[in-house]
């Protein structure tokens, strides 16, 4: 009998909470580690960097620093958001990088169980999804997790690095 009951905390132990920040794009919802995100703004105006790779939408002086803003829906392969009002900038550090991403709106703070999310599909993991660490199965639907640091590798990071050195110094 003592061994069952072990047995019932090991695995409780091994379960862990996640807290999450979700937001969608294009009707999808998504997620990522609350830790990343530094903080949400309403959008804002963008200045257009000459050259910037076509997901690049810009750079935003935030506080006096240049962060480059990426569009996920570019990365993503989505179609251009026709409701902007209502997108948002999430700040988050990627590969050591202060990056504002574009999501067409910030849902909700989630903590869920790590019980209840699985790894990708076989069919939909390739090396074009390979950010995607893992679907939440919620009540009322799924959730993709994103790992950004997968998303925004080093040498896009590295090129963004370079791109705000730049402007900053035009300025």
């Amino acid at each position: 009998m003592e061994t069952a009951l072990v047995t019932r905390e090991q695995k409780k132990e091994a379960f862990q909470i996640l807290q999450l920040v979700t937001f969608t794009l294009g009707g999808e919802e998504y997620a990522v580690d609350i830790l990343k995100v530094q903080e949400i703004n309403r959008m804002k105006e963008i200045t257009r960097v000459p050259n910037a790779p076509y997901y690049v939408e810009g750079v935003i002086n935030l506080r006096g620093k240049v962060i480059p803003v990426v569009s996920l829906r570019k990365m993503f392969g989505l179609p251009e958001e026709e409701n902007k009002a209502q997108q948002k900038i999430m700040i988050m550090e990627i590969q050591g990088v202060t990056m504002g991403l574009i999501v067409d709106t910030v849902s909700e703070v989630l903590r869920i169980s790590t019980e209840i999310v699985e790894p990708p599909p076989a069919m939909t993991y390739s090396v074009n999804s390979e950010f995607i660490s893992g679907i939440a199965k919620l009540e009322d639907g799924l959730i993709i997790l994103l790992e950004m640091d997968r998303l925004i590798g080093k040498e896009e990071s590295a090129s963004m690095v370079g791109m705000t050195e730049k402007v900053a110094i035009e300025r």
